[in-house]
């Protein structure tokens, strides 16, 4: 999977969660977290969304690795070629 339909899903899946941001102005280097006001539970559903349409299990102790979506999407390439 290439990095630009990685960047799609996520993108995606932030839009599910907060369909009143505008995920196409997401800074790639900002916290998503931050950036779009996600708490703990958005994040975490995140997390199960991307399981869920990927197939990548995010470890808890990785989730600061997809802080960023620049951050994300290196880690899930990595995850998804090891696979």
């Amino acid at each position: 999977m290439t990095a630009k339909e990685i960047k799609r899903v996520l993108l995606e899946e932030l839009g599910n969660l907060a369909p009143e941001s505008d995920t196409g102005a997401v800074d790639p280097d900002a916290d998503l977290r931050e950036a779009r006001d996600l708490d703990a539970m958005d994040f975490l559903n995140l997390m199960i969304a991307i399981h869920k349409r990927l197939g990548v299990e995010v470890a808890e102790a990785d989730y600061a690795e997809l802080r960023s979506l620049r951050g994300a999407i290196a880690y899930l390439q990595m995850k998804l070629a090891a696979a």
